[in-house]
């Protein structure tokens, strides 16, 4: 009863004027900010924080806060209607959400998204409220080998994207891991895969460097090269009722991924340096292993937009959970709440809660109230964001072509990064025409950089010994569950070879 008094007091501080005000302007503009491809919640969060100091702290907050939760429901607003993920969060939303738009049902796909994105912000916001203090402890819990034996679970879940050509997915897999160790080396400090000595390979490849590359320009090519410049967006249709049955549709086609993404999201979201991308792949993976229709995945299932949306809405809110309780930024956009929270004299940790209670639950109480004016926004905007469909694809593909360009360019401001993004569309167009998966890939290169050091951590930890992976208690079970999805689809090839031969 105490939780709910404290709920019922942060709700009344989040819907006093100001802070109300505060959080339909975040929401709007995390909206947008969300959908301009390379911007993100990231630098949203980062370019309005100055602003913040013209309020009070605990007002401060809770704008970046909803700005956060209008980012994530933003992402899916461009990866839909043009393909082009609007953050890293939302490259999983590109491979259903995009097939949906060019099917005719964009209207389905952004539904879709807007729901999901409820659920899991609500899944989490109640998570959050009940199980804050345990819920961080455990996070606690997970050192280098949790860490990595969960990446491993995510290759694992992954494995099945490529259908039945295993070698073609581990191959894309292994290209997004090489591309994901360009740059200097995260233990030893040492350049690797600097190509030809460019400068410009120091810093790595940025994921939303590749991600903008594969979605927009390479998509952009592919569409032109399938249609000979001929074909128009299929024209989508707009009207209440069409929301309504798009709805229902959502809610029947779409609630087991939903249910996956908000309870898988806000666990990985809870986990130190991991985040909402990841989560959102993972959501992914896991809701089309667990498919009766898996072959669906990737040409236009609503399971496969509800899936990543409603994780990465969630992990955004569990992102939270360490950085208020332990001080430890769950993402990079809480570390910049964390750094703004430090400079507003508020000190993040378990004592928090004990001496700022005020602030802590006017917060929480922000979550709610951000989510649902998130869900109200994006559901009134979707009759513009479908308005850019009607256009053809003679205007759209330049269109694109030019958002790519920007987009990349305003995330790093390093020319050499829009090569890269021309190169990696060349590249992911050749890699379609001779039917590669380009997903696994893309989670590759998200993951590479959490696994490769956290595997290296592990094994110094052990001296050399792999066995550290199975004996500890978290990550035992873990490790097993991702060796025994890997070695399946084996398993099951030998099985079928066998029977033809017998046959």
């Amino acid at each position: 009863m105490e939780i709910l008094s404290y709920l019922v007091d942060g709700l009344l501080l989040a819907l006093q004027p100001i802070n109300l005000g505060l959080i339909v302007i975040g929401v709007s503009v995390g909206l947008f900010i969300g959908a301009m491809p390379g911007l993100g919640s990231v630098n949203g969060v980062a370019i309005l924080l100055p602003i913040t100091f013209l309020v009070p702290p605990g007002s401060a907050i809770i704008f970046l806060a909803a700005i956060y939760y209008g980012a994530m429901y933003g992402g899916a607003i461009s990866s839909v209607t043009l393909g082009i993920p609007g953050a890293s969060t939302a490259v999983a939303t590109t491979f259903d959400g995009r097939p949906l738009a060019l099917q005719g049902r964009a209207s389905l796909a952004l539904v879709t998204a807007a729901l999901a994105s409820f659920v899991g912000g609500s899944v989490a916001n109640v998570l959050f409220t009940l199980f804050a203090p345990p819920l961080a402890t455990l996070a606690l819990s997970f050192g280098p080998p949790e860490i990595f034996a969960l990446m491993l679970l995510a290759f694992a879940t992954f494995v099945g994207l490529g259908g039945d050509d295993i070698a073609k997915t581990v191959f894309s897999i292994c290209i997004g891991l090489v591309f994901a160790s360009i740059g200097f080396d995260q233990i030893s400090g040492q350049p690797r895969l600097v190509l030809f000595d460019i400068s410009g390979f120091l810093h790595g490849i940025g994921f939303i460097v590749l991600a903008i590359g594969v979605y927009g320009i390479g998509e952009m090519i592919w569409t032109i090269e399938q249609t000979r410049g001929e074909v128009t967006t299929t024209t989508p249709r707009m009207s209440v009722a069409g929301m309504i049955s798009d709805t229902r549709e959502a809610v029947r086609r779409g609630w087991k991924g939903t249910t996956i993404g908000s309870f898988l999201g806000f666990f990985v979201g809870v986990l130190p340096a991991a985040g909402a991308t990841p989560g959102s792949l993972m959501a992914y993976g896991v809701a089309k292993l667990v498919s009766k229709t898996p072959r669906e995945y990737g040409k236009g299932s609503p399971d496969g937009v509800a899936a990543p949306e409603a994780a990465n809405n969630s992990a955004s809110t569990g992102a939270m959970l360490p950085m208020l309780t332990l001080g430890i930024p769950g993402s990079p956009t809480t570390a910049i709440l964390l750094g703004g929270m430090v400079i507003w004299g508020l000190v993040p940790g378990p004592q928090l809660f004990v001496n700022e209670t005020e602030f802590v639950w006017g917060l929480i109480g922000s979550f709610y109230i951000s989510n649902f004016a998130a869900l109200l926004i994006n559901l009134a905007f979707i009759p513009l964001f479908i308005w850019m469909l009607r256009m053809p694809f003679t205007v759209l593909a330049p269109m694109i072509f030019v958002l790519s360009i920007i987009g990349g360019f305003a995330a790093t401001r390093d020319m050499h990064d829009i090569w890269l993004i021309v190169i990696f569309g060349l590249g992911a167009f050749f890699l379609r025409k001779f039917d590669y998966p380009l997903a696994p890939a893309v989670l590759a290169i998200v993951l590479g950089p959490i696994a490769e050091p956290t595997l290296r951590q592990s094994l110094l930890l052990s001296s050399g010994d792999p066995s550290i992976f199975f004996t500890r208690p978290i990550a035992g079970p873990i490790t097993i569950i991702a060796l025994v999805l890997i070695f399946l689809p084996a398993l099951k090839f030998f099985r079928r070879n066998k029977s033809t031969e017998s046959s």
